[in-house]
């Protein structure tokens, strides 16, 4: 198989993530599959004020911050990751710290020795990890979260299943465990879920990190590829490689 008659579906919401998505798919020479399997509902409020420390998990949610008027003033800004840091820089926000790994359980690492007695304050969507907020009451902060944005499945959704169910899908990248819980829910609406499954696993299947993994797993997907970092770039020309192993060429 060429690179080039490789179907490699994405997921990611339909905005530029989406088409930078598809851009990238192109620029390694598959054939991108766009089906957005999350869209982006604000909720209008903002970060709390006045926490020691302010985490922010997605680039979704650094834009609403703005939006929102939220002046971090004292706190001590934290990004899950460089995307994040970098849309927070966008928006005008300095970035104090990024963890190593660039997951909920690389921030706890991060801060664990730092919050015991403080106040922490997590915005995020409404689909965020319970593995932060444990994690840093266990390191003795106080936590409080805002809901930033709500994750909900767009109407339309479904394109990838169809093609997975048909055994014309070559890979999949998911990069969170609500697009692979929104895929599958797509397909049990269709009346295809054991068919989507079985061509889902006849498909490389790409994860953008152990969380994505384990949710996959746990519902039947074998999974094929999962990056180093949690990176879109990074998931996308490594699930790529496995489907066509002529990419280098």
């Amino acid at each position: 198989m060429t690179t080039r008659d490789t179907t490699v579906a994405v997921f990611r919401p339909d905005d530029e993530r989406l088409t930078n998505a598809v851009e990238l798919i192109e620029s390694l020479g598959a054939t991108p599959v766009p089906d957005p399997m999350l869209s982006v509902r604000s909720s209008g409020s903002g970060p709390q004020t006045g926490a020691d420390y302010t985490i922010l998990t997605s680039k979704t949610g650094a834009e609403l911050a703005c939006e929102a008027g939220w002046e971090p003033g004292e706190t001590t800004v934290c990004a899950i990751g460089p995307s994040t840091a970098q849309a927070l820089r966008d928006q005008g926000y300095e970035v104090d710290r990024v963890p190593d790994e660039y997951t909920s359980s690389g921030l706890v690492s991060e801060l664990s020795g730092d919050v015991a007695g403080a106040t922490v304050e997590v915005a995020r969507s409404d689909h965020g990890s319970d593995v932060l907020i444990h994690g840093l009451w266990e390191a003795g902060a106080f936590v409080h979260e805002t809901v930033l944005y709500e994750l909900v499945r767009p109407e339309g959704a479904g394109e990838s299943v169809e093609l997975a169910a048909a055994g014309e899908l070559d890979a999949a990248a998911f990069t969170s465990s609500l697009t692979v819980e929104n895929f599958l829910a797509t397909a049990d609406e269709k009346g295809i879920r054991e068919e989507a499954l079985a061509g889902l696993n006849d498909a490389v299947v790409g994860v953008i990190g152990p969380p994505t993994r384990e949710t996959a797993e746990s519902l039947g997907i074998a999974v094929d590829v999962v990056p180093q970092h949690a990176d879109f770039e990074e998931l996308a020309c490594a699930v790529v490689e496995e489907a066509a192993p002529t990419y280098h060429d």
